[in-house]
């Protein structure tokens, strides 16, 4: 790195922290969840804004220079990695196995429907639309896949800036997004595949075997990752709970990567095995959660939005497109939880209150939409549509779910949930539902 390189990287990576911060707790005082000001931040230091209003200042501050955003995108893979592993982490395992019915049939009507309607959809957009690698095939099954998607770790935030994290139906969001997301991840795996040659019964074979193998050592390291936690456990301070936890997010991340899969399917099996840690990892890991959140997420939220450029939606046949992308995805998501919530004996409002949740698509569709676009299975317009439709869709998460859960019941033992969760916050305790206001 040259002198230059090395001062443009760290003022990059401050404006991205300083505007994305702010514009988080902008969205935060407004009732949105944060995640919105984080990728609003990057539309604000993007094309769209600086880019149209200062020209000169946008290329000085983002030049198009592979190796200077290489060191951004860097920077904000460590970040997605430690994002999702954490907030996976947030999963009630023991509750989930007492609901399997439920949660079986949740996140898959609430994949299936959606996901069906966006490879639909990407049959018939328009071929301007389609990335430079990009066939037909591959283009719809990608769209299919950001349409079936949740995002786990916006999900969680919302919930828990609403204080409904420790309720069932927070917990069974949170599972059923689990679901569908380690099927998005298998058939981005495929997309990939797809983009380098023909998609083979073999590469289907190879990927299902790969899945298999790496859910075997998942399972068997289990143990091992509890058993180093344990003995962090009696060392001053948190750091050796944290160095292991995060070497544990890497190394799953990488051997996911190496055997065909996405790394970002690693992370999330790591935070499925810290789920219901002891008390005493979990107040350990609640400042890598809070530098986590307060740091890398915004990094890589408002760097993701930088990459958006909104202009191209003034062309009437793109902004057709996005509004056709959007009102099917939320429909999708809405109709496939709630006919899963009622096919799983939940009640009416439980079902609407699942829809809320999973429609929120934030992070998880923008990691999948850079992973489109860096595959050339997107162009540039149609990563700017789907981003759009992260934003828009985790926008409606908050006041949706407020409306619906104050129709839902409290039970005990959601109670006992909160107080195991506070552990993880670096406040006293978890906010109080407003559903109790």
């Amino acid at each position: 790195m040259s002198e230059h390189q090395t001062l443009l990287f760290l003022m990059q990576l401050a404006a991205l922290l300083l505007v994305g911060s702010g514009m988080g707790q902008l969205a935060r005082r407004v009732g949105l969840p944060g995640v919105v000001g984080e990728l609003l931040s990057g539309v604000l230091l993007g094309p769209t804004v600086l880019g149209h209003l200062s020209p000169a200042v946008f290329a000085r501050m983002w030049p198009a220079d592979p190796s200077q955003t290489q060191l951004l995108d860097a920077v904000s893979m460590f970040g997605v990695l430690l994002f999702i592993g954490v907030s996976s982490a947030h999963l009630d395992l023991r509750m989930l196995r007492r609901r399997p019915r439920t949660v079986l049939s949740v996140s898959t009507a609430a994949l299936v429907l959606p996901l069906g309607l966006g490879v639909a959809t990407g049959l018939l957009l328009p071929a301007r639309l389609l990335g430079p690698h990009a066939d037909r095939s591959s283009f719809a099954l990608l769209i299919g896949v950001v349409m079936g998607v949740s995002a786990i770790p916006v999900i969680a935030k919302t919930l828990t800036d609403l204080g409904m994290l420790h309720r069932d139906i927070g917990q069974l969001t949170l599972a059923a997004a689990a679901g569908g997301d380690v099927v998005a991840w298998i058939l981005l795996s495929l997309v990939s595949t797809m983009t380098v040659g023909v998609l083979t019964a073999g590469h289907v074979v190879s990927g299902v075997g790969s899945l298999l193998l790496f859910l075997v050592v998942v399972v068997a390291a289990r143990p091992l990752l509890r058993g180093a936690l344990g003995r962090a456990e009696k060392a001053e301070g948190s750091g050796p709970v944290i160095a292991i936890t995060v070497v544990a997010i890497l190394a799953a991340a990488a051997g996911s990567q190496s055997l065909g899969l996405e790394s970002a399917l690693g992370a999330f099996a790591v935070g499925c095995l810290l789920s219901s840690p002891s008390r005493e990892t979990a107040v350990r890991l609640a400042s890598l959660r809070t530098v986590t959140l307060s740091v890398f997420a915004p990094i890589f939220l408002a760097g993701a939005g930088l990459k958006m450029d909104l202009t191209v939606l003034g062309d009437p046949r793109t902004l057709a497109a996005a509004a056709v992308v959007l009102l099917l995805a939320v429909v999708g998501k809405f109709a496939g939880a709630y006919l899963g919530a009622r096919f799983g004996r939940l009640t009416h409002w439980e079902g609407l209150a699942l829809g809320a949740g999973l429609n929120a698509r934030g992070a998880v569709e923008v990691v999948v939409a850079t992973i489109g676009l860096r595959l050339g299975v997107f162009s540039p317009a149609t990563y700017s549509i789907v981003v759009l439709v992260a934003v828009l869709t985790s926008m409606m998460a908050a006041p949706a779910l407020r409306w619906t859960m104050a129709k839902v019941e409290h039970r005990s033992e959601e109670h006992l949930r909160a107080a195991e969760l506070a552990a993880w916050s670096d406040r006293a305790s978890v906010p109080a539902d407003p559903a109790q206001n």
